[in-house]
Formats: C-alpha cells, structure tokens, sequence
C-alpha cells in the first residue's frame, strides 16, 4: 500500500512539530536536526564529525525525550572493550545460571561519543546492531528493538589518539555530518540561559515510541519512480567510474539513499520522490562512503569535488512523478 497525499501531509506536520522541539534545545541547528529524524524515521544512524562542545551530547537527549524514548551515552577509549558496549553474560550462584547484563547499546538513541578513539576490535561490536538491530553474546542473541539510532561522534582524523574508521564502519551510517558552531544569535540565546546546564530536561514529548515506529513503517510506503531508481543507481555506478576513488558509493549506500529520500520527501508533504531530493541528501548520504585514491588525494581531490562533478555530469529524469 503507497502513502497517500493525506498521509503525507500528516507526516510532514508530525515532522515538523518533533524538530521544533528538537530545535528547543539545539538552537539554530534546523538542517542538522532534520537530517538526524531523517535518519530515525529512515531507521539508519548518524555519524557527526565536530569539534567538542558543539552540542552533540543534547542532541541526542533532546532526540529521546522528543521520542519518549530511553537514552545512553558510550565514551570510546582506546582501552574501551566490546562487552562495555554489548553487554556481559554473567553466572548468578543463586539461581546457577548465566544471566545476560544488557550494555548500554539498549537504548532507543545511544551516542557513541569520540568513537574513532577505541580500538578497530571495539568498533567492531557496533558492526552487527547497527546493520540487524540484535547483539549476539556467546551463541545468543538479543534484539535491539525499534527505534534504535546510533549517533556517533569523530573527532577530526588529524588529532592524536584517534583511529580511522574502516569502510565497513562508516558504510553503516545512513548519513554523516556537522552541527558547528551556532550562529550569533543562538550562542546570545544560549549565553542568557547558562543557568541551565541540560536544556533538553524540559521538553515535552510529542510521540512515543510506537508512533515512531509507525512513521518509519509509513515513510518505507512513499512512491518512488522507476526513472529515479536508474538515477540513483547511474550515480552510483559514476562514482565507482570516477578516476579519482577507488570505492565508490555501495548497493547498501544506494538503498541508504532511497529510504532517506522516502523521509525526505514525506517530511515536506509528498507522497512521491523526486530527483531534487537525491541531489539535496547526495553529499550527506555518499560522501562518507567514498575511499579516495591515495594519489588522486594527494593531489587534491576530495569526496566533496567528485560527488558535485557526477550531480552535474549525469541527467537527471525531467519527469514530475505524482501518485
């Protein structure tokens, strides 16, 4: 069954009141705020590369309690192990038997904060609850639930102590990108309210977590045309072509695309992709999933140039697509 225009309408309004909530506390970050409930409601996970202190933590808290929804915080270090993360079976003398110990990855929204400080082995046990949604510990396996959203942070690969994700890693997140600084306005906002040290502790939620899972069901029912399917996948095959990168963008990144774009598109009242969406989630959805020829890098060349030459290199369907 295909969204229909009602339905849409009434997506994009319930999209709109959870990231005016979202943005009660993250000030002046309405594009970021939108791109991550993109990224809930699309059932992927955030990868946000910034600076400390630009308030990654409170978007997370702001993103469950907006949801209804449970929160934990993982700080990454290299001395960090994969049972901190999954959890630990441990044997109870009383009842002799093994009981599982849930890790904080059970949470509706867990930040992984400085991720990109722990071991390749720790980043690893993120590999199977953020492609499946389940953890498996000793032979057994646990489901994540719905929804479930990692937002994890990088510091910049040039600091010391930190590792670069492998492409396995960062082909897992649906979109990557940046809060920075807030503009001058919001920081004067921000200053005036020192006093409150968390402000997403005063929001309201809007929905629960069963209405979440509701709009990610309704979102996953948004048409999209055949000749948008072939230009997602003649992007993708530009920029395996491009001179410049040895991986282009994947199958899984191009699934990646349609179901952001279905949220998207949902989330401005359309009950129908166009190509105009493609081209706006391109750099946020595929850049990351670029690996550059170290001699094309050398010289220059960046995820960034190549993703624009092939949006401007390859024609987009002209077709208006209504349902």
């Amino acid at each position: 069954m295909t969204m229909t225009s009602e339905q849409a309408e009434w997506f994009a309004e319930t999209f709109e009141k959870l990231a005016a909530n979202v943005g009660q506390a993250v000030l002046g970050k309405n594009q970021v705020v939108r791109l991550v409930l993109t990224a809930m409601l699309a059932e992927g996970h955030v990868l946000l590369e910034d600076a400390p202190g630009t308030g990654k933590t409170m978007l997370a808290r702001s993103l469950s309690a907006t949801v209804q929804g449970s929160n934990s915080r993982i700080q990454f270090t290299p001395d960090l192990l994969p049972s901190d993360v999954t959890g630990i079976t441990i044997y109870d003398q009383k009842t002799q038997k093994f009981e599982f110990h849930k890790g904080p990855i059970f949470a509706t929204v867990v930040l992984a904060d400085e991720i990109n400080r722990a071991s390749p082995k720790t980043q690893s046990a993120l590999l199977e609850v953020m492609e499946e949604g389940r953890v498996t510990v000793d032979g057994v396996t646990y489901d994540a639930g719905r929804p479930f959203m990692v937002i994890a942070t990088q510091n910049p690969i040039e600091q010391a102590g930190t590792y670069r994700l492998p492409e396995a890693q960062l082909d897992r997140f649906l979109i990557k990108t940046s809060i920075g600084y807030p503009d001058r306005a919001s920081t004067v906002e921000l200053l005036g309210g020192a006093s409150t040290r968390d402000r997403s502790a005063a929001l309201t939620p809007i929905i629960t977590t069963d209405a979440v899972r509701d709009m990610a069901d309704l979102a996953a029912t948004n048409h999209v045309d055949t000749s948008v399917l072939e230009y997602v996948s003649h992007l993708c095959e530009e920029t395996r072509n491009a001179v410049e990168s040895r991986l282009g963008v994947s199958v899984r990144g191009a699934l990646a695309m349609v179901r952001a774009a279905k949220v998207w598109a949902a989330s401005q009242g359309r009950n129908f992709v166009l190509p105009d969406d493609i081209k706006e989630l391109a750099p946020v959805v595929w850049n990351h999933r670029f690996v550059m020829d170290p001699e094309a890098e050398f010289a220059g060349a960046t995820p960034e140039a190549v993703m624009s030459r092939v949006l401007a290199e390859v024609p987009a369907p002209q077709q208006r697509v209504t349902v």
